[in-house]
């Protein structure tokens, strides 16, 4: 496959129907909950549900893309998907909701697999990094869709699921008109995702995929926790998470190109200090606007090069079970980042969110220019 060839687009036009889904249900799931008197602890239960959920089906993926292809295993995750949307309408409580969400948890997880292994088994040394900018910036595109259109239509129960149902449907018939193959599929070893995480060649790759995981976890489950502590409201609450977010979006082309041209390790050093530059100026009260800016156009383009750096170390027909692994190294950044954070917090001082993202950059950043040395920084040669 090309850069932008037929599959390519197809993937990323099923990939921008799922994930507006995925924002919806992400916002609203929470809010019928509280409507339904649920106390506190239920409703972080059913959170953790779909977390839980991704964690399985990411160990799942590799198993289905190698027995079935990469069609077929889109086609199961996205039915699971669909179906676990579906059936919240049917039986509702915490018990129900708890396992509808587990298992649409397993759904999304498979889906990112697939579509991100597809990308990566595309893509080549030259064009990867902008194969997978474009992914985030769909995935963040639809993301601000589905904000947006919470906004402005009936939020009812009933109202929402089956156009969101729908939705799920639909993200199917991209694949339907295309096939994804990648050589080397059939070679790859069952249990290949465990030595991923033990490569040590890649472990650069990883431990970013961890820590861009903690920081987003962070970024996205308590800064309006800290945003409306101030005193803000709402609505300027979601003005301040937009403008984070739309920095992420606008970053991802152009560092997604520069890693492409300069290699990974430049671009992930220059990435790191912006996060340590942006989580400074949040805590010295400095002009919010660029600070949030800088701090959203870093830490949102962190992921993809990280997983374009571990990628680059592994043999074509080990994409896949490397694309596991850095997808389970970043949930779980992303289960136990805020979960650390969010009691630092309640014990300190809510600025200590900035203090966390900062020493984890710090951490990082340390581990890149201590191992210059032993990395040679890959570039994708014209």
């Amino acid at each position: 496959m090309s850069t932008w060839s037929r599959p390519v687009i197809m993937l990323l036009c099923g990939l921008l129907l799922l994930t507006i889904s995925v924002a919806v249900l992400n916002t609203l799931v929470p809010l019928w909950l509280t409507h339904d008197l649920l106390p506190t602890w239920q409703i972080g239960a059913v959170s953790s549900a779909y977390f839980t959920g991704n964690l399985v089906g990411t160990l799942m993926a590799g198993w289905l893309i190698k027995r079935l292809g990469f069609n077929q295993a889109y086609y199961i995750a996205t039915a699971l998907f669909a179906l676990a949307t579906a059936a919240m309408g049917l039986e509702q409580g915490f018990w129900m909701w708890s396992i509808w969400r587990f298992v649409a948890g397993i759904g999304c997880a498979l889906i990112w697999v697939v579509v991100e292994s597809a990308l990566l088994c595309s893509g080549t040394l030259r064009n990867r990094g902008r194969l997978l900018a474009a992914y985030m910036i769909v995935y963040y595109l639809a993301t601000v869709i589905g904000q947006l259109l919470v906004s402005k239509i009936s939020t009812e129960l009933l109202h929402t699921l089956p156009w969101v149902t729908a939705l799920i449907v639909a993200a199917i018939l991209p694949l339907v008109f295309t096939r994804i193959t990648a050589k080397g599929e059939s070679e790859e070893a069952p249990g290949r995702m465990w030595s991923m995480l033990r490569r040590r060649s890649a472990r650069l790759g990883i431990n970013g995929c961890i820590i861009s995981g903690i920081l987003l976890g962070s970024l996205y489950g308590l800064m309006p926790l800290y945003l409306s502590h101030q005193g803000m409201s709402d609505a300027t609450v979601g003005y301040w998470m937009a403008l984070m977010v739309s920095a992420g979006i606008i970053g991802q082309w152009p560092v997604g190109r520069l890693a492409d041209r300069y290699g990974r390790l430049l671009v992930l050093r220059v990435q790191v200090f912006g996060v340590i530059l942006g989580a400074l100026a949040m805590l010295s009260n400095a002009a919010m606007a660029p600070a949030l800016f800088v701090l959203g156009c870093a830490g949102f383009t962190l992921y993809p090069v990280a997983m374009s750096w571990a990628c680059e170390k592994v043999a074509h027909h080990e994409l896949v079970a490397m694309n596991q692994a850095l997808l389970l190294s970043y949930t779980t950044g992303s289960l136990a980042g805020p979960a650390l954070t969010s009691m630092l917090m309640q014990s300190y001082s809510d600025r200590v969110l900035f203090v966390t993202i900062a020493t984890v950059a710090l951490v990082y950043l340390a581990m890149l220019l201590r191992k210059a040395d032993r990395h040679a920084t890959p570039i994708a040669h014209a």
